[in-house]
């Protein structure tokens, strides 16, 4: 009888309840652990761990992502009213065909702004920060004097450079050529800073007049708004340049006396006519010598207009780190146009179509004598040298 009650129960339904047992209580204690560590994770601080080299290099990804689209999308809709968005100095009106990217831009910023955590706000889908203005408790930006200007030279490639840096995120520059320092010095500061796009923090403002490089008064102008001014002057074959500068007086005064006659005093003897402006602007030296009384070598960069067709990317790159800016504009950023005979921009600054400069430049050269040619190249020779010799760099004009 004793027997039968010890093993009423089969010995495998009884090991069954032991496990079962056992099992409840691990996941008891498992679930107890976690609601624990739960709880003392919102009181206690979380250890700080340095991000290693793959998390520092998505971490830079989303940082670079965000600091760009920010400084785009703020400018995009907060700058102006609905849908009349304004790019850097020149307000635009956004036509039907735009509005497709314009929504694919704002649908990105809006899944990404969590990633960026470059803003502290919290936007929804269709949210009304975009219809009613709310970013603009973010900053608008404001219009500041020029950090950076293109001084020069005429015909030199200027209007490409600014076209080209107008790519970057981190620079506005105004559209059309002020002509402050030069023409337009007794309207005052006031007026030459409200010519000037809004920025935000962390962006450079810019203007390009090539003719200041050849104005007497304009270094100790630009020195005294701010002796900090970065200088960028673009430089071409002073030959070619006045070719190209004549070329531009000749399709708008088609009456104007040859090249040749313009070029010397007198042609039997060869004395070239220095009064002339399409020759006295190609005597480099002579005019960096006047800057030179002002700011140091180390505020002008010289960038080869040569170059700017043949490696756009390359010279892009130093005006980059010569402004302090992350190289942004690269190969990518470009397509050689055969037609025109240099390089186009694939997207430019405020449209996803193709840019080429315009009609005017690219105008075909009309033919020079040879020997007219040649005595220019004489007669610039020894200021070339001495100009190489200013900057430290070599231009290949004389080889």
């Amino acid at each position: 009888m004793a027997c039968s009650r010890v093993f009423s129960d089969p010995p495998s339904k009884s090991i069954f309840k032991t496990f079962a047992v056992m099992l409840l209580s691990i996941l008891a204690s498992l679930y107890f652990l976690h609601c624990l560590t739960e709880r003392c994770g919102t009181c206690m601080p979380t250890e700080r761990r340095d991000a290693g080299p793959a998390e520092g290099f998505y971490a830079s990804k989303l940082t670079d992502f965000g600091s760009v689209r920010r400084k785009r999308l703020l400018q995009k809709w907060t700058s102006t009213k609905p849908l009349n968005m304004r790019h850097h100095s020149l307000p635009q009106s956004v036509s039907a065909e735009d509005l497709p990217e314009i929504k694919a831009d704002k649908r990105l910023f809006l899944s990404r702004v969590k990633l960026s955590n470059s803003l502290d706000v919290d936007l929804e889908t269709g949210g009304s920060y975009f219809d009613t203005g709310k970013l603009s408790s973010l900053g608008e930006g404001s219009k500041k004097l020029p950090q950076a200007i293109i001084i020069g030279v005429k015909k030199g490639g200027t209007r490409a450079l600014l076209e080209f840096l107008r790519v970057h995120p981190d620079i506005r520059a105004v559209g059309a050529e002020p002509h402050f320092f030069d023409r337009n010095y007794d309207n005052g500061l006031d007026w030459y800073r409200d010519l000037m796009p809004k920025t935000l923090e962390g962006q450079i403002t810019m203007e390009k007049t090539p003719s200041y490089f050849v104005t007497r008064e304009a270094p100790s102008r630009i020195y005294t708004m701010s002796r900090d001014t970065k200088l960028i002057v673009v430089v071409r074959d002073p030959v070619t340049r006045a070719i190209s500068d004549y070329t531009q007086t000749l399709s708008k005064k088609p009456d104007i006396p040859t090249f040749e006659s313009l070029t010397f005093k007198n042609r039997t003897t060869g004395l070239i006519d220095i009064s002339w402006s399409a020759i006295q602007i190609g005597i480099y030296a002579k005019h960096l010598d006047n800057w030179l009384q002002f700011f140091p070598m180390s505020q002008i960069l010289f960038v080869s207009g040569e170059r700017l067709i043949s490696d756009p990317a390359g010279e892009l790159g130093r005006v980059q780190d010569f402004l302090g800016l992350k190289r942004i504009i690269t190969d990518k950023h470009f397509y050689f146009n055969q037609t025109k005979g240099f390089p186009c921009l694939k997207k430019a600054e405020g449209s996803s179509k193709p840019h080429c400069l315009g009609k005017t430049k690219g105008r075909t050269h009309p033919n020079i004598d040879p020997e007219i040619v040649q005595r220019l190249r004489d007669f610039y020779r020894p200021f070339n040298m001495k100009f190489y010799q200013m900057t430290g760099r070599k231009f290949g004009w004389d080889d």
